[in-house]
Order: C-alpha cells, then sequence, then structure tokens
C-alpha cells in the first residue's frame, strides 16, 4: 500500500430526539419510571425528598435515550455508493467518540473507535463511520460484541477488500466497582479480508500512532 490513505476527521452524530421513537414512547417512559420507583423503595430512600420528585422520570428518559438504537430496527439504515473512482486505498476514520452501556451492569462505557475498510465496489459515505457505531453503541453492550457487530456490518454491506475496528473504552464497572481501577482502558479488535495480512495491519496502526 503506497498510496498516502485517506483519514476521515470524525463527525459529531447528535442525539435522537424522544419525539422520533413513536407513538409508544409515553407508556415506556412510564413503565421504565414504575420499575425505578421501586428500586428507589427498594434502597430506603425518601422519595418525597425533592430531588427524587422526578428521578424515575429522568431516569426512565434517560434510557430511553440511551437505548434508541434498539427501536431503530437490526442494524442501520446506511447508504453506500458505487466506488466509481476504482478506489483501491486504505480509508480511515480515527478517534469516533462514543458512548454505551455494559450489559453486565447497566453503567457507561466510553471510549474511541478507529475503523477502516479498503475499497472494492462500493463506498461508504463519509459520515456513515460514526453513525454506524452510534446505532451499535445505543442498546446494552459489550465492547467485544460492538467492535464485532461494526466490522460484520462493513464486511456485509460493502465487501471490501477487508476491515478493520479497534475500539479503546473505559468502563465504569471496572472503575467504580469490583477490582476499582481508575483509568483503565479496554482495547478490543475485529478484522476482515486483507486485513489479516500483517503489513495492511501494520499500516493501519501506524495511522494510530502518527497519522
Amino acid at each position: 500500500m503506497s498510496q498516502e490513505p485517506h483519514v476521515i476527521v470524525p463527525e459529531h452524530v447528535p442525539p435522537v430526539a424522544l419525539a422520533e421513537l413513536g407513538e409508544g414512547q409515553q407508556q415506556k417512559l412510564d413503565t421504565i419510571a414504575h420499575h425505578v420507583r421501586g428500586i428507589l423503595s427498594a434502597l430506603g430512600l425518601d422519595l418525597k425528598d425533592p430531588n427524587l420528585a422526578e428521578t424515575d422520570l429522568r431516569v426512565a428518559k434517560m434510557y430511553v435515550e440511551m437505548f434508541h438504537g434498539l427501536a431503530e430496527g437490526a442494524e442501520p439504515k446506511v447508504t453506500t455508493f458505487p466506488n466509481e473512482e476504482q478506489y483501491s486505498h486504505m480509508v480511515m476514520e480515527k478517534q469516533i467518540p462514543f458512548y454505551s452501556m455494559c450489559a453486565h451492569h447497566l453503567v457507561p462505557f466510553y471510549g474511541h473507535a478507529h475503523i477502516a475498510y479498503i475499497p472494492r465496489d462500493r463506498i461508504l459515505g463519509l459520515s456513515k463511520f460514526a453513525r454506524i457505531l452510534e446505532f451499535y453503541a445505543k442498546r446494552p453492550q459489550l465492547q467485544e460484541r460492538l467492535t464485532e457487530q461494526v466490522v460484520t456490518y462493513l464486511e456485509e454491506k460493502l465487501q471490501p477488500l477487508g476491515a478493520m475496528v479497534v475500539i479503546e473504552a473505559r468502563h465504569l464497572c471496572v472503575e467504580m466497582r469490583g477490582v476499582k481501577k481508575p483509568g483503565a482502558l479496554t482495547v478490543t479488535s475485529a478484522l476482515r479480508g486483507i486485513f489479516h495480512q500483517k503489513s495492511v495491519r501494520e499500516e493501519f496502526l501506524d495511522l494510530l500512532r502518527h497519522g
């Protein structure tokens, strides 16, 4: 790979408004809020405390927003385009921020993803890397599964020469409970196709360090 790869500056993905989540939203909010009140009561908290008066509804709204990927369907709706320029070198987007919720404890994990692929006949709109990551992050999630879902989507929709995803994240379930190791960073990777070749992986990793 001698040609300089195309490195994209990430775009911010705006949060989905609650009004866009469907007609059953109010019933969903009421159901979640009911169970949150039960948790607060079980903890012995005084629900007459002004600071807790609307906590149940605030938590319900937060969950609906944080898990909006569940309401969007089985996979993100992303348009691909013909590779009319016959571009055959690495396309990479680095440092894409994301927030998700750990499926084991329902506390946040967050960090950055680095995504690359080498196109064949189809290419991805440059803003869509973040869209794909956002879709799979907005649900109870595991970092390992998130990494695999993003690279599998690229493989199935683009049928590229290869694709690779690296995710670096901090998990509050590690930092706040259990072993309590603030600042610990979890790194996961998944690769397909030509990225199994050492030289291509090294180009990807070199861009992370120096690109």
